[in-house]
């Protein structure tokens, strides 16, 4: 398969080299696209240094902007296969193995990895607050797909061409994963989870802390009915 992993990243200077590193490490046939989404550090000359692609947005579209620009590349390439693979270093490259094995399997269409599936070992903790609100979207987005899926919010994601083809006109941009599922679920395509590791961040800071958890699940909670009660797209 012809796979490309799609590196969104937003001032990430301090992880980028690493995540780079780790990438061709354990995946060294797979190229590597980073989006450098409005950053205004070094993210985009660090990676240019390594060698790989590199898109910069001339400004900050938020993470699915910089996704959807991954998947345009991916879909103008011809690539088989789009990994979305995150900047910040809390991604583990070995990992990208099991999302592979159900595409080349025919099982699935699109695979998340999962944190809280058993089988999973992880580094990272999330919050008390953060872990209520995956268990809130897990129920709600269960009741809207009738499947069940344990991570909503993973950035860690594997699609076969057939979903790069329908993603590059309909990802969503406010809030892409959670909406994402609800969008193939919709759609029927066939979404699968698999249990991979995390690890806590290299550099930054999570932009969803304190008050506004509780504002990010209104309004995440908003757009997934929305993007529910919209008509099939295929």
């Amino acid at each position: 398969m012809k796979v490309l992993v799609i590196v969104p990243a937003y001032n990430e200077e301090e992880a980028i080299a690493r995540v780079i590193d780790d990438l061709r490490s354990h995946v060294p046939d797979f190229d590597i696209l980073v989006v450098s989404d409005g950053s205004r550090d070094r993210t985009a000359s660090i990676a240019r240094k390594k060698g790989v692609s590199v898109v910069e947005l001339p400004t900050n579209l938020g993470i699915g902007g910089a996704v959807q620009t991954g998947l345009k590349y991916a879909y103008r390439y011809g690539y088989d296969v789009a990994v979305q693979f995150d900047g910040d270093g809390q991604h583990v490259a070995s990992e990208i193995t099991k999302l592979l094995d159900p595409l080349k399997e025919g099982r699935a269409d699109a695979v998340i990895g999962s944190r809280f599936l058993p089988g999973q070992k992880s580094s990272f903790q999330s919050t008390i607050g953060r872990r209520i609100g995956i268990w809130f979207f897990e129920i709600l987005n269960s009741l809207l797909i009738r499947q069940r899926i344990t991570d909503n919010t993973s950035g860690f994601r594997a699609y076969n061409k057939e979903v790069i083809d329908f993603m590059v006109y309909n990802y969503p941009t406010d809030y892409p994963e959670p909406e994402a599922v609800i969008l193939l679920g919709r759609n029927r395509f066939r979404i699968v989870e698999v249990p991979t590791e995390m690890r806590e961040r290299v550099g930054g800071k999570s932009s969803i802390f304190g008050w506004r958890s509780a504002y990010y699940m209104i309004k995440v909670t908003l757009a997934i009915v929305m993007t529910a009660l919209r008509y099939r797209l295929r």
